[in-house]
């Protein structure tokens, strides 16, 4: 019997093989041969949702006006609670009318924001190494990613002075990412004012991914990039519940900020689906309205083993160092190993699954990351694994 002929879109065809299917694949390459797998590779919380928010999931679940097709825009309920939170939070007025969009998960939003915006032909400024999501949403709308180079001689921030003027005068956007995947590095008002100047001089509209603003150590707290004077006259903020209490699988998020751009957005978002679950939004305000000590519980969770790591990796004679947020280590690969090489070797000898840094970016090259998302006891596996180890 004959058949078609059958080829992929030329977009399809030029994308780069996805970094977590590629991280997949040699998790069950490894778990095929009976490997003891400690998985560092991923960002996904093992620690469960709150039981509130599980409890107020159930309850929604059971009501049948929840059961038809949701907002587009979202619940105006849950863009209130989100609003509220922004206020408490980081002092930032919203109007949750116009300024706020509910998104499933915010990876859902940042691949849709370059189809509001960017044509065909047209230079997204991209950091690498980055979420691989920036330059494949990017690649999606026609564009075409110049990428940022984020070194650690200048805090894994990107230089603006850097780019070119031509470059910056064909440019839509501008992804950044503070607290940052990969790097963990953070950023202070400065930077988000040299961002705005950017922003206002080349008529850029500005896109932070803030997943990780409420993963944090020590004495410090992030800000938000819309705390800053002048952050909602160039750009929107995206956020998630997934890392902040520990709902990746339940697919929320939200974006703040400019009108225009949020209701760019929204266009893209009622053409292409249908909205969020409304029992899950209404879990998502229950979220938001947790006392603060759900969130406190949970960072005391991940900076227990972040303590624990960093230290058992350095006597090891690793170089990196403790992570003021997020919850991934940036580690630097001893010498003569490429990032491919290094993760590769930690697979066959100890069975620790890790992120080869090339694998964000060209930039990421010389490192790996390593993900808080075990619990302590195989922390100290991995140390032990390690110890034994010879590079």
């Amino acid at each position: 019997m004959s058949k078609i002929n059958i080829n992929m879109a030329e977009r399809v065809r030029n994308l780069p093989p996805y970094l977590f299917a590629t991280i997949d694949r040699m998790k069950r390459e490894a778990l095929s041969k009976g490997v003891d797998l400690i998985d560092l590779s991923i960002g996904d919380p093992d620690i469960p949702t709150p039981k509130n928010i599980v409890n107020r999931m159930k309850e929604a679940a059971q009501n049948p006006q929840n059961h038809r097709y949701p907002s587009y825009e979202g619940l105006l309920s849950f863009r209130i609670a989100i609003a509220d939170w922004y206020k408490k939070r980081f002092n930032v007025i919203l109007n949750p009318e116009i300024e706020v969009l509910s998104l499933i998960g915010s990876k859902e939003g940042i691949c849709h924001i370059p189809l509001a915006f960017v044509n065909p032909g047209d230079t997204v400024l991209v950091p690498s190494p980055c979420y691989p999501v920036y330059p494949i949403g990017t690649l999606f709308a026609g564009g075409n990613s110049y990428f940022l180079p984020l070194t650690k001689e200048n805090n894994f921030l990107p230089d603006l002075k850097s780019i070119p003027d031509d470059i910056a005068k064909r440019s839509r956007l501008l992804f950044i990412n503070y607290p940052n995947n990969p790097t963990s590095a953070v950023a202070d008002r400065n930077f988000y004012e040299e961002v705005i100047e950017f922003a206002l001089r080349h008529n850029i509209i500005v896109c932070h991914d803030a997943a990780y603003s409420e993963i944090y150590y020590d004495d410090y707290r992030p800000m938000s990039f819309l705390e800053t004077p002048g952050a909602k006259d160039v750009g929107i903020e995206f956020h998630s519940l997934s890392k902040t209490y520990n709902m990746t699988g339940w697919r929320i998020g939200f974006a703040v900020g400019n009108q225009k751009v949020i209701q760019g957005l929204g266009k893209i978002k009622t053409n292409l689906d249908s909205g969020i679950f409304q029992a899950i939004q209404e879990a998502g305000i229950e979220a938001l309205r947790s006392p603060e000590s759900v969130t406190d519980n949970i960072r005391k969770v991940y900076q227990k083993r972040r303590d624990r790591l960093v230290k058992g990796l350095r006597d090891k004679g690793l170089d990196l160092d403790p992570p003021l947020a997020t919850f991934y280590l940036w580690i630097r690969v001893p010498k003569g190993y490429s990032s491919s090489e290094f993760t590769t070797l930690l697979l066959k000898k100890t069975g620790i699954l890790t992120t080869p840094g090339n694998g964000f970016g060209e930039a990421g090259e010389g490192y790996i990351r390593m993900a808080l998302t075990v619990n302590i006891d195989r922390v100290e596996e991995t140390l032990k694994r390690i110890t034994g180890l010879r590079w």
